[in-house]
């Protein structure tokens, strides 16, 4: 399973809802993790293997021998968001290289699916919430550098640029 790079269509489209609950489902969720973990990943949305559903995984240490703190969680949902945001270096796994401050609330409450369809609730806070965040966004076509100020945006302009032309030779050959 590979990561999908910027500027890569599947990264802003619209992603649907995952209805099977399966083996398949599960297959996938471990196939990212391992992706996640291969390539230094704290979290991956579907998306980001080419697969448009709301589905994402994401363990905040990073380490895949911690596998107690892994979480899947199916078409997530924000039920609540601090009003209190903290800004933070992120990067993704989709953008190798770039690396910005991000603004996003101190803590967020999800509802979501887990991989049998039940429903689970968390609460988040701090660099889980941040992990959480950014892998929602996702699934909403929303990428980090979206969410950079100007500056940043402008800093990371010309990696951004090799992104987009290493992907377009990778399509024509050329």
């Amino acid at each position: 399973m590979e990561i999908v790079r910027y500027p890569d269509p599947c990264l802003r489209r619209r992603n649907a809802p995952v209805e099977r609950f399966d083996t398949e489902l599960e297959a996938l969720a471990r196939e990212m993790f391992q992706a996640m973990y291969r390539t230094g990943g704290v979290g991956l949305a579907a998306p980001q293997v080419g697969v448009n559903r709301r589905l994402l995984v994401y363990n905040p240490t990073g380490k895949a021998e911690e596998s107690a703190e892994e979480r899947v969680l199916c078409n997530p949902r924000i039920a609540w968001k601090a009003r209190e945001k903290e800004s933070g270096e992120e990067g993704c796994l989709s953008f190798p290289g770039i690396y910005a401050q991000v603004l996003r609330p101190v803590g967020v409450r999800v509802e979501a699916l887990d991989l049998s369809g039940e429903p689970l609730a968390l609460e988040l806070s701090g660099w889980e919430a941040r992990v959480f965040l950014h892998e929602y966004d996702h699934l909403d076509g929303i990428l980090f550098i979206d969410r950079m100020s100007p500056a940043d945006r402008l800093a990371v302009k010309p990696r951004l640029e090799e992104l987009e032309a290493a992907w377009k030779e990778a399509r024509t050959g050329s």
